[in-house]
């Protein structure tokens, strides 16, 4: 008889559940959260698993590969759908859990998330790191220029380069403050030297890609928005439609239709917000930055003119990801349009 196992994963112990194909709990336990104790509990089953599940989440992918490599069927639930399918038991317990994942894989009512590649999930890591250490440094420049506005002292408007000096020379006079300054400065320099080393470790991997060299060649699409995005898609072949990867990113607007009521809201924010939110800067950036002519900020200029400038900009990172996409799984080459006439005619009426 056909078996599957339903696993909620936890930090130190996940709690497994094995169904049969009529819904009998065979079994349920509590095991390590590690994947050699995982494949040894399964293995003592001494039973026919078809498949084995597991809700997508940080400990998920590795435990995911070690019970593929083991020679089992393994599944990763995307989590907004196991999500809503496990909301409607009354009592919410780990044990619950593990049987209704197990229960989803036995009647098929789940979506697989795909497993992300060993380089995509270093990527991240990176851009991670990157992006939690410049958040820190402008946080301590905040917290900085409060301490000082709190005694009058009002550092202004100065490049990220004088405001040390701006803040000694406001400090200076102040015994306390003096003491209080030099410290968070240092540790504002070492910081920003950390961060400097990790933007350089980007700009590295992105001057030895191919692909993210391509994608660069789009205007308002940079070395890091190229390769955050090389990192979200991973592998282009599992979008069957480049129009998807807009959707499959959040940018796609939500809509609740039931009876006579039919409503569309803002965009659904789903997926990869890092991603999200590059797409959105390179859309900013092609419409505000880039001075050549392409059909592509026109398309954008005419929504504009119509819609704003607020859902231009969300519809051409929409546009964006589906140009992207095209241009990386075909191997061609972003088009820019023969008609820069025309182009300078909409960009006068937009700004009129």
């Amino acid at each position: 008889m056909e078996h599957h196992v339903g696993i909620d994963v936890s930090l130190e112990l996940s709690s497994l559940c094995v169904l049969d194909a009529t819904d009998k709990v065979i079994r349920e336990a509590k095991v390590a959260s590690e994947p050699e104790a995982l494949v040894k509990f399964l293995r003592r089953l001494d039973l026919t698993i078809v498949r084995v599940g597991l809700k997508a989440g940080p400990l998920s992918q590795w435990l995911y590969d070690g019970l593929y490599e083991a020679g089992f069927e393994a599944v990763l639930l995307e989590t907004r759908h196991a999500k809503a399918a496990l909301s409607a038991m009354a009592v919410k317990t780990d044990r619950r859990d593990a049987r209704g994942i197990g229960q989803l894989l036995r009647m098929g009512w789940y979506r697989p998330v795909h497993r992300k590649s060993v380089s995509s999930q270093e990527i991240r890591a990176l851009l991670g790191a990157r992006k939690q250490l410049q958040i820190k440094v402008i946080d301590l420049e905040q917290t900085v220029r409060g301490l000082l506005r709190g005694f009058g002292l009002k550092v202004g408007d100065v490049s990220r380069g004088k405001l040390p000096a701006r803040i000694r020379e406001l400090a200076a006079g102040h015994a306390m403050l003096e003491k209080i300054v030099e410290p968070l400065l240092a540790a504002r320099e070492a910081m920003w030297r950390e961060f400097a080393k990790l933007h350089r470790e980007v700009l590295m991997i992105v001057k030895e890609d191919q692909v993210c060299r391509r994608l660069m060649i789009v205007p308002g699409v940079g070395a890091l928005m190229s390769l955050t995005y090389r990192a979200g898609v991973d592998d282009p072949g599992r979008f069957m439609k480049s129009k998807s990867v807009g959707a499959f990113f959040g940018l796609t607007p939500k809509r609740y239709q039931s009876g006579e009521t039919d409503v569309t809201g803002r965009i659904t924010r789903v997926g990869d917000a890092g991603v999200r939110t590059a797409l959105h800067d390179a859309a900013n950036a092609l419409l505000t930055r880039a001075h050549r002519f392409s059909t592509l900020k026109r398309w954008a200029l005419d929504i504009a003119k119509r819609r704003g400038m607020r859902r231009a900009k969300v519809a051409l990172a929409r546009k964006l990801a589906t140009v992207l996409h095209r241009i990386w799984a075909d191997g061609t080459e972003f088009v820019w349009g023969k008609d820069p006439a025309a182009a300078d005619e909409t960009v006068a009426a937009a700004a009129a």
